[in-house]
C-alpha cells in the first residue's frame, strides 16, 4: 500500500507526476447470440470497428481547437551557503564551484482547455504551481501568455485567462453525473510535450477515491492513455463534451498502467464558477471531525438506517457546530432538509453550501440508553484552505511505557494509562486502555476507516466499547470474550497528535470474526 502511495502521480512534463499508455482492441461483437436475455446488449453493442474510429475522429475533431499546451517557466534556483565555512574548507570549494555553473530556471509542460470563447481556460492547479510565466500554444500554433485568475488547492484546480482580441474557440463542461463505467472516452492534451495527442479508452469506475485525494476529491477512473504532459487536459465523452480534468495516475514504474484519474466535470464547473466570481473557492464550514455510520454502529445504537455522520469532535466552541450545541458523538442524519447518507456526503453538501447560509439540522444524540433525534438551526462558516483539514486528520500515535502483563483480546496488546502519561500529555481525567500493539494476522490490523486510513494503531486510547466506558483492561477483555462471531463493535478511541497536543476522537466500527 505505502508503494501505491508513493507512485499516484499527477501528469506533468518535466515535474513530479507521470501517466502511460495501452493499447485498446476495439472489435466487433455481433457474434453475440440473441436470445431474449441479451438481445438489448446486443442491440446496444454491435457497432462495427469502423463505426467506432469514425466517432473518434469526429469528436477529436471538434474538440482539438480548444485544447492548449500549457508551457511553465518556473523560479529560478538559488545557492545557500552554510554559515560558519572558513576559506580553504572543502565545502567552501565545492560552493565556489556550484556558484560558477550557470543558474538555469525549471521548465514544464501541461495541457488544458479553453471554456469560455473570451480565453478562460481550466488546468491542473499543479501544472502552473510556482511558475514566473504560463505561455499558453493554441491549436492554431500562436502562443499567449497567460495570467491566473484563481486556483483551488482542495480539488487542485486552476483557472487561467488569455487575451487574444478574438473569440476563441471552446468546449462545452458535460455533466459527469450522468456518465457510467464502460462510456467510451478520449483523453486529448500533450504528453510528453507532443501537443494535440488523443487516445481512447473507457470509464473503470466513477467516484473512486486515491491515497493522494483529499475529502472534496472523488474521480473518474479510466484506462485511456494518459501520460506526463496530459495534466489539467480534457476527458471527453462521446458527445464531445468535456466531462473530466486529466489529474492523477497509479503507477509503479511512472509511465501509464492503464489507470488514470479525471476530476469530475460537474464539480469542476462549480469551482470555475466561484472563481471567476470570487476569485477563490468560498465552501461552508461546521466545524467538526466526522465518522460515517456503519452497519454495525448502527446495531449497536439501535438506528434503523446504517446512514448519516457521527461527530466525533467539535474542533471549536465559537465555530457554526459548536455555537449550535451540537456534541462529540451525535449523529447527523439530515442537513437543511436532505438525507445525510455518511460523512463524505455531509462535508459535500456543507462544502456547496455558501459560508453565512443559515441552515437546518436533524442529528441523533445519546440520552441515556436511549437515542432521541434532535433538531438545530445554525449559521455555516468558511472552510479555511490547508494541507491537511480536521476532516482528515493524519496523527500520530501516543508513546507508551511499556508495563502490566500482555493481554490480547482483537489481537490487541493493551496496557492501563498511567498518571505520568495522562500528565505528559494532558490526559488528566481520562479512562481507557492503550493499544500497545496490534497482532498484524488479526482481522482489527485491516479495520480501516471511512476514509481508508487504518482505523486503530499503537497509542491509541479505547474509552468505549459499545457504548459501555472501558475502566481498565481486565473489564475490557472480559466484555470481548462474551462477544460471538458477527456480533457488531463500536469502539471510542482517542488518538494523540503531539503536533497540535490535541487528542482527537475516532469510532472505529466492525464486526467480530
Amino acid at each position: 500500500m505505502s508503494q501505491f502511495k508513493q507512485n499516484f502521480r499527477s501528469p506533468i512534463l518535466a515535474a513530479r507526476l507521470l501517466i502511460g499508455s495501452m493499447t485498446i482492441a476495439v472489435f466487433s461483437v455481433a457474434a453475440i447470440a440473441q436470445t431474449p436475455a441479451n438481445d438489448g446488449l446486443q442491440r446496444a453493442v454491435n457497432i462495427s470497428p469502423e463505426q467506432i474510429s469514425a466517432s473518434f475522429a469526429a469528436v477529436a475533431k471538434a474538440v482539438a481547437p480548444a485544447v492548449v499546451s500549457i508551457d511553465t517557466k518556473g523560479k529560478m534556483p538559488e545557492f545557500t551557503t552554510k554559515g560558519d565555512v572558513k576559506p580553504g574548507d572543502s565545502d567552501d570549494v565545492l560552493d565556489f564551484f556550484r556558484r560558477q555553473l550557470p543558474r538555469r530556471p525549471s521548465y514544464s509542460v501541461g495541457s488544458g482547455f479553453i471554456v469560455d470563447k473570451r480565453g478562460y481556460i481550466l488546468t491542473n492547479k499543479h501544472v502552473i504551481e510556482d511558475a514566473v510565466r504560463i505561455t499558453i500554444k493554441l491549436d492554431s500554433g500562436e502562443e499567449l501568455i497567460a495570467k491566473v485568475v484563481g486556483d483551488d488547492e482542495l480539488t487542485d484546480l486552476a483557472v487561467l485567462k488569455v487575451e487574444a482580441g478574438k473569440d476563441l474557440p471552446f468546449v462545452k463542461l458535460g455533466d459527469s453525473s450522468r456518465s457510467e463505467v464502460g462510456d467510451w472516452v478520449l483523453a486529448i492534451g500533450s504528453p510528453f510535450g507532443l501537443s494535440r495527442s488523443v487516445t481512447a479508452g473507457i470509464i473503470s469506475q466513477m467516484n473512486r477515491e486515491t491515497p493522494s485525494t483529499t475529502v472534496f476529491q472523488r474521480f473518474i477512473q479510466t484506462d485511456a492513455a494518459i501520460n506526463r504532459g496530459n495534466s489539467g487536459g480534457p476527458l471527453v465523452n462521446m458527445k464531445g463534451e468535456v466531462i473530466g480534468i486529466n489529474s492523477q495516475i497509479a503507477t509503479s514504474n511512472g509511465d501509464s498502467n492503464g489507470v488514470g484519474f479525471a476530476f469530475p466535470s460537474t464539480e469542476a464547473a462549480v469551482v470555475f464558477d466561484q472563481i471567476l466570481k470570487n476569485g477563490k473557492v468560498r465552501r461552508g464550514f461546521l466545524g467538526v471531525s466526522l465518522e460515517s455510520v456503519k452497519p454495525e454502529f448502527a446495531k449497536v445504537y439501535g438506528i434503523k438506517d446504517a446512514r448519516g455522520a457521527i461527530v466525533l469532535d467539535v474542533n471549536d466552541p465559537k465555530s457554526a457546530a459548536g455555537v449550535a450545541g451540537l456534541k462529540s458523538g451525535d449523529i447527523i442524519v439530515e442537513f437543511d432538509g436532505k438525507p445525510v447518507d455518511s460523512a463524505q456526503d455531509l462535508i459535500a453538501k456543507v462544502s456547496a453550501t455558501s459560508p453565512d447560509k443559515s441552515v437546518n439540522l436533524s442529528y441523533l444524540r445519546e440520552v441515556g440508553s436511549s437515542v432521541e433525534r434532535k433538531s438545530a438551526t445554525l449559521k455555516l462558516g468558511e472552510r479555511v484552505t490547508q494541507a491537511r483539514t480536521a476532516d482528515d486528520p493524519t496523527p500520530v500515535k501516543l508513546p507508551l511505557n511499556r508495563v502490566n502483563e500482555d493481554i490480547k483480546p482483537f489481537g490487541l496488546t493493551l496496557t492501563e494509562i498511567t498518571p505520568d502519561l495522562a500528565t505528559l500529555y494532558k490526559l488528566e481525567g481520562q479512562k481507557g486502555v492503550l493499544v500497545k500493539a496490534i497482532n498484524p494476522e488479526s482481522y482489527i490490523a485491516d479495520v480501516k476507516l471511512s476514509n481508508g486510513v487504518e482505523a486503530l494503531g499503537e497509542g491509541d486510547l479505547i474509552q468505549r466499547i459499545n457504548r459501555v466506558p472501558v475502566t481498565d483492561v481486565k473489564s475490557f477483555t472480559a466484555m470481548v470474550n462474551k462477544l460471538k462471531p458477527g456480533d457488531p463493535v463500536v469502539l471510542q478511541i482517542l488518538t494523540f497528535n503531539p503536533r497540535d497536543r490535541v487528542a482527537q476522537v475516532r469510532i472505529v466500527q466492525f464486526s467480530v470474526q
